[in-house]
């Protein structure tokens, strides 16, 4: 079956009573954990972004503390598995300084992990590639909060 375009998708949803978009948007939720975490996001949390980013970093931190540090390979697999974490987030946000924001935690985070990135290429490279993100995503921001994120960067760096 192939899925219709948005702009379909929209026409076709205007034809609908609220009662059967509410209908839909149920069953929508009902069939996959993402469909319900985004409609959770814009119900909930869309209203208070800074409440969002807390409660996503605190989740940041229990991945951290669950990572296998028995070896390079395992951290790499727990460490990857957060960035999508992150991604998933920055997606429902669609907002520029929550993105910012969470990506330089998780610099922050993976920097003072222990045992340091350094001492693996992947990790490193991970980190600079997020930093150089970070900088791009950055310099589409107004210049009072680019000035506020470099000098969080620079620490970084």
């Amino acid at each position: 079956m192939k899925a219709a375009s948005v702009k379909e998708l929209k026409d076709e949803l205007a034809k609908y009573s609220q009662k059967e978009i509410l209908a839909i948007c149920l069953r929508l939720a009902k069939f996959k954990k993402e469909n319900k975490e985004l409609l959770t996001y814009l119900l909930y949390e869309s209203q208070n972004e800074m409440a969002y980013i807390k409660n996503v970093k605190n989740e940041i931190d229990i991945q951290f503390e669950q990572i296998n540090k028995n070896s390079y390979y395992f951290i790499k697999k727990s460490v990857r598995k957060i960035l999508r974490t992150i991604k998933k987030y920055i997606r429902y946000s669609q907002k520029t300084e929550t993105e910012v924001e969470l990506l330089i935690y998780f610099c922050y985070k993976l920097n003072n992990f222990h045992p340091s990135i350094n001492k693996n290429k992947v990790l490193q490279k991970l980190y600079l590639r997020q930093i150089e993100s970070i900088r791009k995503t950055v310099s589409k921001l107004h210049e009072d909060l680019q000035y506020d994120y470099e000098t969080e960067l620079d620490e970084l760096s």
